[in-house]
């Protein structure tokens, strides 16, 4: 197939590759700078180079300050919809801006100065975007952590990053359940080693906590207090190589992995990409339905959209159960916004609920122009699903925590490419993505391989692990020289479309054949009555390993489960051959995830090994890790 169209997606990539300094410079002229770098990208800073060096900003101020100066102080900035509180909010502007420049001050009186981390365990509230822009404007570091995250987890974060202070709230709010933060962050700070000063917390009125003498201190009366003495923290200047924030990803050695994120890269890229990947214009109403613990809420449910000077949307809900399947038609129609980033793994589950799609029929769609995906390979099936319901573009883009960015992805605003269904498409500006083998030597096309970016990374991405370049070093740069790995397997087309098909470990070796989880995975979702599915390799005496498929039914379906695997496994071999050895496919009822959605492939391919395997910090509901235990009895 050959790329044609009106697309400038080429010329503006090639330009990216042949001349990095001079593309991003330009992108450069879209942020207000206190000194303008000196150096757009310097390879003898850092472990690979920094962007933007010698240049001195503030974050918080092109997020807010320069939009109230410039006439959009009366625009919606960000939109809270809480189907579980009932309760929609609304900011402006100008009253985001006060919040922040009050809890600015507030976390300086408690001696919060540049450079100083605080840690942020939130639900979705708009207090938690307040609290991420206000460390932005003191200069402070922020490290948000998962609301109800564990314990044990949160106290190896605050160990790490060390924090000043700590802001929290008493609860968070789940469909049926009242989740507790407090009990979680008190028995952190025991485990911890180092303590912060202080801890504000926010008392939601669905479940206030006992504030601990000396140490916590009430949000709203601290808000309060600063508000009626007009105290107002100023946007402190940093360097554009000062970090922004760490956001933990787990570590397999058990210490997290702090990826570091800095200030002026952060500020070129995720600006950049609002117009030119996502296609949305300043004032327009955008929606990214993840979660601010994770790296796309960072970027896009914060920082991009307001950057950009979009309205941005934050929900605290799910795509089911709040209260029905039709919950984001409600938001997309109720504020009118032309698109939405989420997880495929959402639109699986709202496929399995509405097959038919009867409630994207009960609202006005019409403002809402595009879907994005990511978070994990969008299958076609699903996509295919999408398309036909939402008659709109169905878009899926790759991205990692350690990029920060899409890196991946079909340019909406530089004119849009064929959708391939299966691929996100083609590399973003700024990144040459290659396939390599085990001696880092190019691939083929149409050859599986590792895919991995050629060094220096496009602004943005991460410059170093929190206090840690040797494990940065070992962790991504060392296994190919030259690159940064992306520890994802896949390969690119003729076409130049990148196709990622698993992690490197979702590759499984069925008798010395490499087969990709994904492809098959593809192909069980095809099924008329499987909503969604996972397929990993499980051991095996004589081959090794085998692919194991486990399918999650759709709502209504009154089939017997051995039928449908009977099917599926038909299908597999018809579609793949022999060779693929798959030969099981158990029926479950539902799949074992992270909070973001995430299918926990690993922790149920131990169980499935016999392995020994301990409970995922992320998982959303720990219960389904019996359930998928009691599936596997008798069948492996």
């Amino acid at each position: 197939m050959n790329i044609q169209g009106k697309s400038s997606y080429h010329e503006v990539h090639a330009r990216s590759l042949a001349d990095p300094q001079g593309f991003w410079a330009e992108a450069a002229r879209e942020i207000d700078w206190i000194e303008p770098p000196k150096t757009i990208f310097d390879a003898s800073q850092g472990t690979y180079g920094r962007w933007f060096t010698g240049g001195v900003v503030n974050t918080c101020y092109n997020a807010l300050d320069r939009h109230v100066e410039r006439g959009r102080a009366d625009q919606v900035a960000l939109i809270h919809d809480s189907p579980l509180t009932n309760s929609i909010t609304k900011l402006t502007y100008a009253e985001l801006l006060n919040e922040v420049q009050a809890l600015g001050a507030v976390m300086q009186d408690f001696g919060v100065a540049k450079g100083d981390r605080v840690i942020l365990y939130m639900p979705m509230v708009p207090e938690a975007v307040v609290a991420m822009l206000a460390c932005a404007r003191i200069g402070a570091v922020h490290s948000v952590v998962f609301g109800g995250f564990a314990a044990k987890e949160l106290a190896t974060r605050i160990d790490d990053a060390q924090p000043k202070l700590i802001l929290s709230a008493s609860c968070g709010i789940e469909p049926g359940r009242i989740v507790q933060y407090k009990p979680l962050l008190d028995e952190a700070i025991r485990l911890a080693g180092s303590k912060p000063k202080a801890c504000i917390v926010l008392q939601r009125p669905q479940l206030t906590c006992d504030l601990a003498p000396g140490r916590d201190y009430d949000w709203a009366s601290l808000r309060r207090k600063a508000m009626n003495d007009g105290k107002k923290a100023p946007c402190v200047p940093v360097a554009a190589t000062d970090p922004l924030y760490i956001l933990y990803t787990s570590g397999t050695t058990g210490i997290p992995k702090g990826v570091v994120r800095d200030n002026g890269g952060h500020l070129v890229a995720v600006k950049w990409s609002m117009f030119n990947l996502y296609g949305v214009k300043p004032g327009e109403v955008w929606w990214c339905g993840s979660d601010i613990g994770w790296v796309v809420g960072h970027s896009y449910i914060v920082y991009g959209p307001l950057l950009h000077g979009a309205t941005s949307i934050m929900y605290e809900g799910k795509p089911v159960g709040t209260p029905d399947a039709g919950a984001f038609w409600r938001v997309i129609s109720e504020h009118k916004a032309v698109a939405l980033f989420t997880a495929p793994t959402a639109f699986r589950a709202i496929r399995k609920e509405d097959p038919e799609g009867k409630f994207i029929r009960q609202y006005d769609l019409s403002t809402f122009r595009t879907l994005f995906l990511a978070g994990e390979r969008a299958d076609p099936p699903t996509v295919e699903w999408a398309e036909q319901q939402l008659k709109v573009p169905v878009i899926d883009h790759w991205w990692q925590t350690e990029t920060g960015w899409c890196i991946a992805g079909n340019p909406v605003g530089l004119g849009m490419l064929p959708v391939k269904h299966g691929s996100p498409t083609v590399p973003m500006p700024g990144y040459q993505v290659d396939v390599v083998d085990e001696a880092a030597k190019p691939v083929g096309p149409n050859t599986m391989g590792s895919i991995v970016i050629k060094l220096p990374m496009p602004p943005g991405c991460l410059p170093t692990l929190w206090k840690q370049d040797e494990r940065f070093k070992e962790a991504y740069l060392s296994e190919f020289p030259g690159y940064y790995k992306t520890s994802d397997a896949g390969y690119k087309d003729e076409d130049g479309y990148v196709w990622v098909m698993g992690r490197t470990d979702d590759i499984i070796n069925v008798a010395g054949h490499r087969l990709s989880t994904g492809g098959m995975e593809e192909i069980l979702a095809s099924h008329p009555d499987v909503a969604e599915c996972a397929v990993l390799g499980v051991k095996d005496a004589i081959k090794g390993e085998v692919p194991c498929g486990f399918l999650v039914l759709k709502a209504g379906v009154q089939r017997a489960p051995a039928e449908i695997e009977k099917e599926i496994i038909a299908l597999v071999r018809d579609k793949l051959g022999p060779v693929a050895a798959f030969k099981l496919a158990i029926t479950v009822g539902r799949l074992p995830k992270t909070r973001s959605g995430k299918i926990l492939r690993g922790t149920i391919k131990k169980i499935a090994d016999g392995e020994s395997w301990t409970m995922p910090a992320t998982i959303e509901d720990p219960k389904v890790l019996d359930e998928i235990g009691a599936a596997l009895k008798g069948r492996v």
